[in-house]
């Protein structure tokens, strides 16, 4: 089994990572509502994927979760991006990191969205937009300059979905002392 390393690792010509950090509006839409901060420090216990593939640190969410690249850095950011709560779950998120920061932009209270339906997604982002009514705005500028295309929120919650139950069933995440394995969150 391959331990994590702490990091990030960019492909050859546009990074996303590198682009995030020089656009402010993005960075700071990401990191809040986003809940996703490249600011990264060690997750709150060692893990490894049963597969044996490689982990990598990618970045920190608010309660203790981390985002983990899958597979080898060679890949840069076309790897899937797992995501792993501090209570013992995790779920394959996203196939690729701009996969990711679609959702994250689009639907930045996914983990409020159990059914995955539209209904559900707009009576979450509700308590969202009474917290920060700039929320529609400054998704778009961090859309804009990221140069992302978002999907509609019910396109982005299906394409987690079926990316966590489909996929996502391959990659299961095991405490790297103890070996048991992190319960599904979707």
């Amino acid at each position: 089994m391959t331990a994590v390393t702490a990091g990030t690792s960019a492909s050859a010509g546009t990074s996303l990572i590198a682009a995030i950090r020089a656009h402010p509006a993005a960075e700071d839409f990401l990191a809040w509502p986003g809940d996703f901060s490249l600011d990264a420090y060690p997750h709150v216990e060692d893990v490894v994927l049963a597969s044996g593939e490689p982990l990598e640190l990618l970045a920190k969410e608010g309660g203790g979760g981390t985002y983990f690249f899958c597979g080898p850095s060679e890949l840069g950011e076309d790897r899937p991006v797992l995501f792993a709560d501090s209570e013992g779950g995790a779920a394959l998120m996203a196939l690729n990191l701009r996969e990711l920061v679609e959702l994250l932009i689009t639907v930045p209270w996914w983990q409020d969205c159990r059914t995955f339906t539209a209904e559900e997604s707009a009576e979450a982002a509700e308590d969202f937009l009474e917290d920060d009514p700039d929320l529609p705005a400054d998704r778009a500028a961090a859309a804009r300059a990221l140069g992302l295309t978002l999907p509609t929120e019910l396109e982005a919650l299906t394409r987690l979905r079926e990316t966590a139950t489909g996929p996502g069933r391959a990659y299961v995440l095991l405490n790297a002392v103890e070996g048991c394995a992190y319960k599904p969150l979707i």
